[in-house]
């Protein structure tokens, strides 16, 4: 079946930008801040382990309230028991339940996953497929979560806005949206579609490990000098050095 790259986003409009600097002055900001980004985290990925773009799935549907660690740490012994698209539509309920009860709302997830299976089967043969609208159409799926699948099992650029993304892209005021299809499309804009996969780990990363909800890094931030939002955590180079969580974690 032939891959689609998401929705493309329309052609920007002439609105005024969220700091009121100049929709090109906003785009080079953007870019520059993206640049610093790439130094910073070379080596960002998704951090959901995974072997195939099935089990990408999974995990990030299991991912949904829950840290990407939690999950590694019970993925391993689902992967085994449910090897197979088949095997997840076959499943005993109160089996699966089990294996993903420390994830949190492990009989709604269970529901997604079982129910997966079967529109696998009897959708898709089985395979996992590599296009926006068949996915966002199997159970426990949406738009986030396609995103992630085709940009790190498929190669096809998107941009996941997960609560770390669309907290960081407004304070940075790349955007001033709110709805995450919205968000998505506007910082699109900013960026070739080239970058929009790495955007995101890179993003995520960021936020994760320094641009905190409630108390950023600013004080030892590179991207401070671009930021609009410099202040909203301590300045003091020491006390947000404190404040860095730079191993990897979820």
């Amino acid at each position: 079946m032939p891959r689609d790259t998401p929705d493309a986003p329309s052609a920007p409009a002439e609105n005024p930008t969220p700091t009121g600097e100049s929709r090109l002055a906003l785009v080079r900001r953007a870019r520059r801040m993206y640049r610093e980004l790439v130094e910073l985290y070379p080596d960002a990925h998704c951090e959901l382990n995974f072997t195939t773009p099935l089990e990408l799935l999974v995990a990030t549907i299991l991912s949904a309230q829950c840290t990407d660690k939690r999950v590694n740490q019970v993925t391993p012994a689902l992967f085994a028991r449910y090897p197979d698209a088949e095997a997840y539509a076959s499943a005993r309920r109160e089996e699966m339940e089990e294996v993903i009860r420390p994830l949190g709302f492990f009989r709604a997830k269970t529901n997604s996953l079982i129910g997966l299976g079967q529109a696998l089967c009897e959708q898709h043969g089985g395979e996992v497929p590599e296009n926006l609208s068949d996915l966002v159409k199997l159970p426990g799926v949406g738009r986030k979560t396609a995103n992630v699948l085709l940009g790190n099992a498929f190669d096809v650029p998107g941009i996941t806005v997960d609560t770390h993304f669309g907290r960081l892209v407004r304070r940075f005021k790349w955007t001033d949206e709110v709805d995450p299809v919205k968000v998505e499309h506007a910082v699109g804009d900013l960026f070739p579609p080239r970058d929009w996969t790495m955007l995101s780990h890179r993003v995520v990363w960021h936020g994760r490990r320094v641009c905190h909800a409630r108390k950023p890094a600013c004080g030892a931030c590179d991207l401070a000098r671009w930021c609009p939002s410099f202040g909203e955590g301590p300045t003091d180079p020491d006390t947000a050095a404190g404040l860095l969580r730079m191993r990897s974690f979820a």
